[in-house]
């Protein structure tokens, strides 16, 4: 294992601490897309440095996760407000009630399908939303399960993690559900994505690993040095590798196919690294709940 604090870091203000930048995305417009959970607003940030804030619903609706959609729009989870949010370029928003209450939607990804699946903490079911707007639920085979973030992924499938259940569930677009228990108990599987490989990759924040789904079913675990870490997010580079938050650590790590750990520590102390994302310049883009967004440069 590497460690490393000589990459290129640069940071970008985006908002004070109370705002809580947690989610990040690339949107269609080549700008990155946050979160504020805190105060409900969705943030649009150029590469350049130029900031945009919008209103994301309600004082208080805490958007959580967000994806580029397959309309050109960005999507997101309101998890306190219990809806789910489409935002256009250009900062309108729609909002689309869940029939549940307190169903407390989390993980948010763009399907197969042309639709947008997502994962609700409270009911132990994942949601498909069309563009237009019409809701469709699918119910888990376990209890209290707290479904998290949920990827598109290899099989023409939906991919997600249960952080509690120890568990990382894969759902058919016919509704048909696999469940992947992991070997390590109190894992705590968080963040996932879809690697190059056609592998899934997942972060255990309980364990302080990251995980490893192969196409074969088979499941590899990598500690990360530190096992307090508390890895929190993950995405993946076209050239294969993952790259993560550790947010108990202040570091942003990278795991290669094989499983080689390289960390890389960030420049303002307790800056609690959230959301993770490829940006439109090649950079990883990071978002850094005490009020800024880092760019890492590879």
């Amino acid at each position: 294992m590497q460690h490393s604090d000589r990459p290129s870091i640069r940071e970008f203000s985006v908002a004070d601490a109370k705002a809580g930048p947690y989610g990040i995305t690339t949107g269609p417009d080549a700008a990155l897309w946050l979160t504020l959970v805190h105060s409900g607003e969705i943030a649009r940030l150029a590469v350049n440095g130029e900031l945009s804030r919008y209103p994301a619903g309600p004082a208080g609706c805490r958007p959580s996760v967000i994806t580029a959609g397959p309309d050109g729009a960005l999507w997101f989870t309101g998890s306190a407000d219990h809806h789910i949010g489409r935002m256009t370029t250009d900062g309108t928003l729609t909002a689309f009630a869940l029939p549940q209450p307190g169903a407390g939607p989390f993980g948010i990804c763009a399907g197969p399908d042309g639709a947008l699946w997502f994962t609700e903490m409270n009911t132990d079911r994942i949601g498909r939303i069309t563009t237009d707007g019409r809701i469709t639920h699918f119910s888990l085979p376990v209890q209290g399960a707290f479904p998290s973030v949920i990827t598109s992924g290899p099989g023409d499938a939906l991919w997600f993690t249960l952080n509690q259940a120890n568990a990382v569930g894969r759902l058919d677009l016919d509704g048909k559900v696999t469940i992947h228990r992991l070997p390590t108990d109190g894992a705590a599987p968080v963040g996932i994505t879809c690697g190059a490989d056609d592998a899934v990759w997942f972060v255990e924040i309980g364990a302080g690993q990251i995980g490893r789904l192969g196409a074969d079913g088979a499941i590899r675990e990598f500690p990360l040095p530190d096992r307090s870490a508390r890895p929190h997010a993950i995405t993946t580079a076209p050239s294969g590798e993952g790259w993560f938050t550790e947010w108990g650590a202040n570091r942003i790590g990278c795991v290669t196919p094989t499983g080689v750990i390289t960390e890389h520590d960030l420049p303002t102390p307790s800056s609690e690294p959230h959301g993770i994302a490829m940006g439109p310049d090649g950079a990883v883009w990071t978002a850094l709940e005490t009020g800024a967004v880092a760019r890492l440069a590879p």
